[in-house]
């Protein structure tokens, strides 16, 4: 049984008003909220178990790295990758990309080879490749959609040349909602002798995610979307790919030998992990996966997919209004406008109301282009949003379209 009340009380936050109305926290796709359990571990470990980690002979140290190495399991365990070698601890998705693109990009990337990417991409799995090309001269291919926001696979197949040198595509779109077929993508690519890097910022929060499954070479995410702390994410890379790449950055902990003639390189994951890594938030991102886990995968994917068909029936009653994005396979994300209010507008009216949305370009503006519009709000769900929100959202966008 899911039980979306007991599952709120473990959120302290969402029992606060904003002028004086109750939260309606709708903007899930931007940062999840935190169950007490997570901010709890981080306060305990802070105040009972905090130092340094890896080479301390105290005890504290090896407590501390007993807790860190420990979630590194958690991740590999919840992703279901083969071993700890593959779990890459960094600040989060967009650093995942840039140690990507950086180190693949120096080891494997030179003048014309090319890069595919699609439509409905991210600013941080747009603008790392961009640097590389201003660098090094590499091209960007893009994978084009229909107005529904699906890929175009047959278009996607036609992209490959013998230049082609990794795909990056997002699992789920943080605008449209669409939920890419990456396992098929993937097989795609290998068929052509291309590693694939997917995007999971959107996907880990909502959906049952295996690696090994998908086949994916690299595959991306943050803590602070699936109800963890900020500044911790994870970049998971098949061992043989990860073998091959140079380090991102250098420092302590990545190295196994200094001296001004040369130096060695730590083992995987270290390699890729240079300097003091932030132990204490992956405690917390490993009490949120634990978290999820207890929930259940599944049962919070079907119940977020109850929650958006609601949410979009609701809203379609509205008139003039205008869904971007209605694919087949879609999470739990609805963007729109509403006649010809601005997006901003909608977005500030909403806030009074306490209800908060996102309004803007969603670091998504090749996106935007492709759609013709500026921006849209975004509606984003969570595990312990509820009808009676959607139903405070609807009335909300109803209101204030009287005013215009």
């Amino acid at each position: 049984m899911y039980n979306v009340e007991e599952i709120r009380a473990d959120f302290p936050i969402l029992a606060r008003t904003v002028y004086g109305k109750p939260l309606v926290y709708l903007d899930n796709g931007a940062t999840t909220q935190k169950p007490r359990c997570v901010v709890d571990a981080i306060t305990d470990e802070y105040y009972s178990v905090n130092a340094n980690v890896h080479r301390g002979v105290h005890f504290l140290s090896q407590q501390a790295t007993e807790l860190h190495e420990a979630s590194r399991e958690t991740v590999r365990r919840f992703i279901n990758a083969r071993s700890t070698d593959e779990i890459v601890f960094t600040r989060g998705t967009t650093e995942s990309i840039n140690l990507l693109a950086s180190s693949f990009g120096e080891a494997f990337l030179g003048e014309g080879d090319e890069v595919i990417v699609s439509t409905m991409e991210h600013h941080s799995n747009i603008v790392p490749w961009q640097l590389l090309q201003m660098r090094k001269g590499i091209k960007l291919r893009v994978i084009p959609m229909n107005d529904c926001g699906e890929l175009l696979l047959n278009e996607y197949e036609r992209l490959f040349t013998e230049r082609t040198r990794i795909v990056c595509v997002t699992h789920v779109s943080n605008v449209l909602g669409t939920v890419n077929p990456v396992k098929d993508m993937i097989a795609t690519a290998h068929a052509h002798g291309v590693p694939v890097l997917v995007d999971g910022a959107q996907s880990i929060p909502h959906m049952p995610v295996d690696v090994q499954a998908l086949d994916a070479d690299f595959y991306v995410f943050s803590g602070h979307k699936v109800y963890g702390p900020t500044g911790v994410g994870v970049l998971y890379g098949k061992e043989e790919w990860l073998d091959k790449l140079p380090p991102y950055q250098g420092g302590g902990e990545m190295i196994q030998h200094v001296s001004f003639e040369r130096t060695t390189f730590n083992e995987l994951p270290f390699k890729f992990e240079a300097g003091t890594p932030d132990y204490i938030g992956t405690t917390g991102l490993a009490r949120a996966l634990d978290y999820v886990t207890t929930l259940g995968m599944d049962r919070i994917a079907a119940y977020e997919h109850d929650l958006t068909e609601y949410a979009t029936r609701r809203l379609k009653e509205i008139p003039g209004m205008r869904i971007f994005g209605e694919a087949a396979e879609k999470g739990s994300v609805i963007s729109f406008l509403v006649g010809d209010i601005h997006h901003f507008d909608m977005g500030t009216l909403l806030d009074r109301l306490g209800i908060a949305v996102r309004t803007g370009h969603h670091c998504a503006q090749p996106l935007m282009q492709r759609l013709g519009i500026e921006g849209t709000v975004r509606a984003s769900f969570a595990l312990y949003n509820t009808k009676e929100e959607i139903d405070a959202l609807v009335a909300g966008v109803e209101r204030v379209s009287r005013m215009f």
